[in-house]
């Protein structure tokens, strides 16, 4: 065992929980308050889908930096930076008074995040033998998921009184995260410093960037506006230089030849696909529960948790399990399952009713509980010990890169099918072109409670009101048909990722600590 000894590996392992708590609270706790965001901030749908994407794009481009990082320096130094670039982001982000100051905020809480993950990762690794890791993760990303379940419900209580408390909070958890890694005193030295890959860096970090922007922006841009293909062009030309760098970089930033395994190839395209679905169905759930069903934020934090708590409960018996019988049944399984789930809810979420989807969330849960332990344990497990680090990165890479490309992706959907219809419904009344671009403001205005005769909704305005009503409730199923696409788009995909993996994944046979261990038929 190569941790920090078997007297501190449980502080050691309480330390990292810590700090994937803090980081799973937050994905949460802000997903709930974006609506009441929107309204403070007067952000557009695009400006606020920016909130959460600026903090997962540089999550995901600094991730597999934070993973070099992890097998260069001092690994409890790296995770403790982190921790401090995350929790001063934090509240800068909770005094922001404008899209701009906001946006910039969440980018830099996404650097210290990704600082954070990697090294938490592999010192909990290394500080258990090989049968107690399955365990060790499962406690490690179930005791986290404890947060996750609770952040909707504290997203929303803290939104009712002050969305800016959703920041806040992060700031006695990352406090109590450092006294805690001094308590554990983990040992985060390495056997030997490689050098950073600063040209992987450039392209990877411009190559992401003008990807999400050209499909975050395509919406309104236009998919054939020059903006939108220069964009796209540029994106996928510099991920293509990225590609080519790492494969003939000495000290890549990321490994890419991981990915000729079988195992650590398909854990990771379940975990992309996961994460790309995950997003979608946090973020404009929260928006469906309270822009179209009316929930207060609190409501809306409760709708939840019948998504978290199956979660919760599952992940840390799928650790275990995992350690008996490997990740197959559990990781492809779960992935199908979780596509169901959310195959149903977008079949069902046009008829505006809460309850009848209970079913699909808790499929989706119970799916998201079965694969991430497994699927992320059996990952690191496949590579090589002194390549954790790296290994880890990637992971995380990956994993950021699809809840990034969820929001491009799937919002862009939403924007898309939702905006013909309302554009249908303007119309319908007349409004001029400058009203029609304004039509999502329906729903915004409606939602906080103004009043829906008044000037400050000039499409609103023209109805007769005892139209108003029916006009709301065209401008609702508009935007639920938009997120029912989007639902549909990541479940079949889901669906199709998960019979692959219950096809290649293999229980890894292990002999030792050393190179990645053979398969087993």
């Amino acid at each position: 065992m190569s941790g920090g000894g078997a007297d501190r590996r449980w502080w050691t392992l309480i330390a990292m929980t810590g700090a994937l708590s803090m980081i799973l609270l937050d994905a949460t706790v802000v997903s709930v308050a974006l609506p009441t965001i929107q309204r403070d901030l007067d952000l557009t749908q695009v400006e606020l889908q920016w909130v959460l994407n600026a903090y997962l794009l540089t999550l995901a481009a600094f991730v597999a930096v934070a993973g070099r990082l992890t097998d260069m320096f001092n690994r409890v130094h790296v995770f403790s930076l982190g921790v401090v670039v995350f929790t001063v982001a934090s509240a800068v982000s909770g005094l922001a008074q404008d899209e701009a100051m906001i946006i910039g905020a969440r980018a830099v809480q996404g650097v210290g995040a990704a600082l954070m993950i990697p090294p938490s990762q592999t010192l909990v690794l290394n500080a258990f033998r090989l049968d107690e890791r399955g365990k060790a993760m499962g406690i490690y990303a179930g005791v986290s998921l404890v947060f996750l379940s609770l952040g909707p419900l504290l997203g929303g209580l803290f939104t009712e009184i002050d969305w800016r408390l959703v920041f806040w909070i992060n700031l006695p958890v990352g406090l109590a995260t450092l006294a805690l890694t001094r308590i554990a005193r983990p040992d985060g030295r390495v056997a030997e410093r490689g050098r950073m890959d600063w040209p992987g860096f450039a392209t990877l970090v411009v190559g992401l960037g003008a990807l999400v922007l050209g499909l975050m922006q395509a919406s309104s841009w236009g998919w054939g506006s020059p903006e939108t293909i220069v964009a796209l062009v540029v994106g996928t030309v510099m991920v293509a230089a990225f590609i080519v760098i790492e494969l003939r970089a000495r000290t890549p930033l990321l490994e890419l030849r991981l990915f000729a395994g079988r195992n650590f190839s398909a854990n990771v395209a379940v975990l992309f696909f996961v994460q790309f679905g995950l997003m979608g169905a946090s973020v404009f759930g929260a928006i469906y529960a309270q822009d179209l069903l009316g929930f207060t934020p609190i409501e809306a934090g409760a709708s939840l948790l019948p998504l978290t708590l199956p979660l919760l409960l599952i992940a840390p018996l799928a650790g275990r399990v995992y350690d008996r019988i490997g990740p197959r049944q559990l990781v492809g399984g779960g992935a199908i399952l979780a596509g169901a789930g959310l195959l149903l809810n977008g079949l069902l979420l046009h008829d505006l009713d809460y309850w009848i989807l209970l079913p699909g969330y808790v499929m989706l849960g119970a799916g998201l509980g079965l694969v991430m332990s497994p699927a992320n344990t059996d990952a690191l497990n496949a590579s090589p010990a002194d390549r954790r680090g790296a290994a880890s990165g990637a992971v995380m890479t990956m994993r950021q890169v699809g809840g990034t490309f969820g929001i491009a992706i799937l919002g862009t959907i939403v924007s898309s099918v939702a905006t013909r219809r309302l554009d249908d419904v303007a119309a319908s009344v007349g409004a001029t072109p400058e009203q029609t671009a304004e039509a999502e403001r329906i729903l915004t205005d409606q939602s906080a409670g103004a009043d829906m005769g008044s000037g400050e909704n000039a499409i609103l305005a023209r109805v007769p009101a005892a139209e108003r009503e029916s006009l709301v409730e065209q401008a609702k199923e508009a935007v639920a048909d938009g997120i029912g696409a989007a639902y549909i788009t990541a479940a079949v995909i889901l669906i199709v990722v998960g019979v692959v993996a219950f096809i290649r994944l293999r229980r890894l046979v292990f002999t030792d600590d050393g190179p990645p261990p053979a398969p087993m038929a």
